[in-house]
């Protein structure tokens, strides 16, 4: 699989060099938000299929808008069968040995790239938007735009929009070398009223209860993050406790609208140890200090995981 995926970049490399035309008088940020807009607009089903260090994924995605009201589906097209299906702000979840259930959502996260979803006015602050050029993929011509962290501290994206549609036919995700971490890639796709028409029955489809959260209490914390990466901010915090410990677990999450990462604090006992570990686009980075064990885990390089977790200011213990 290792020679497989290098095989895969090592292509899309020499393509990338060997088909580039000038660009489009078009700024890169406006094309990207003509991006998020017509995949929450448009009537369409993409055949594409995902690349990562763990293998190769094929998926369909359909969506559609019918009376103002959002309609998608993905299918896992190899395997046990896996089916998600958006109805509304309600996304429903099918699995091959799970019970079915719903949950609240206004888009399907799941094995779509999250950048094809993001508020590229807010990110301007913090990343550069920069036009490489135009190249074909899936048969198709395309803009190709690259994301690109101000401060060196994330990853950074590649995406290769239709010029005619603005669809994503192609979207890598880069480590701060430029290397290839995953890549979504377009086979084939349509754009025509017939979708919609296939999605009409997801009106009348019966689908399982939404699942009801359990609201959290407030809480207050006495640490802090020292630095965050530009951008980044806390969009939730919660104290829970873990089945398989005996004490709670302090949690933040803090996003930039592209990526998404959580400090956790606890007490630290006998089995905690400082450690790292990566796979992919996700960094877990463990800390012991002042009996307390501190966990970034997230969409982080190592470089960053780290940084953040040294500068984290403990009061008493949590």
């Amino acid at each position: 699989m290792k020679q497989l995926w290098c095989a895969v970049s090592l292509m899309a490399g020499g393509l990338m060099f060997s088909s580039v035309t000038p660009a489009a008088p078009v700024q890169s940020g406006v094309l990207l938000q003509q991006m998020k807009q017509a995949s929450q607009s448009l009537s369409y089903e993409l055949a594409y299929i995902n690349v990562s260090g763990l293998g190769i994924d094929s998926l369909r995605y359909r969506h559609a808008v019918i009376d103002n009201k959002v309609f998608a589906q993905l299918l896992q097209m190899d395997g046990p069968r896996r089916e998600i299906v958006q109805r509304g702000n309600e996304v429903s979840y099918f699995e091959a040995g799970l019970e079915p259930f719903s949950m609240q959502g206004d888009h399907i996260v799941d094995s779509l790239p999250s950048v094809i979803y993001a508020d590229f006015s807010q990110l301007s602050s913090a990343y550069d938007f920069v036009s490489v050029g135009r190249m074909r993929i899936a048969d198709q011509l395309c803009e190709v735009i690259r994301i690109v962290p101000r401060d060196g501290t994330r990853y950074g994206y590649t995406v290769w929009l239709d010029t005619e549609t603005r669809l994503p036919l192609r979207v890598d995700l880069l480590d701060r070398d430029g290397e290839t971490l995953e890549q979504y890639r377009v086979v084939s796709f349509a754009v025509d009223d017939g979708v919609r028409k296939m999605m009409q029955g997801l009106e009348s489809a019966k689908m399982p209860a939404v699942l009801s959260l359990p609201k959290g209490n407030a809480v207050t914390f006495n640490w802090q993050a020292g630095w965050l990466p530009a951008g980044m901010k806390e969009v939730a915090q919660s104290r829970r406790q873990l089945p398989s410990l005996d004490r709670p677990v302090e949690s933040r999450l803090f996003s930039d609208g592209l990526f998404t990462f959580s400090i956790n604090v606890t007490l630290a006992d006998k089995t905690s140890s400082s450690q790292l570990l990566r796979t992919g686009r996700r960094t877990m980075q463990t800390e012991v200090r002042n009996n307390a064990e501190i966990t970034v885990i997230g969409e982080l390089p190592p470089a960053t995981a780290k940084r953040i977790a040294d500068t984290i200011t403990l009061g008493s213990a949590p």
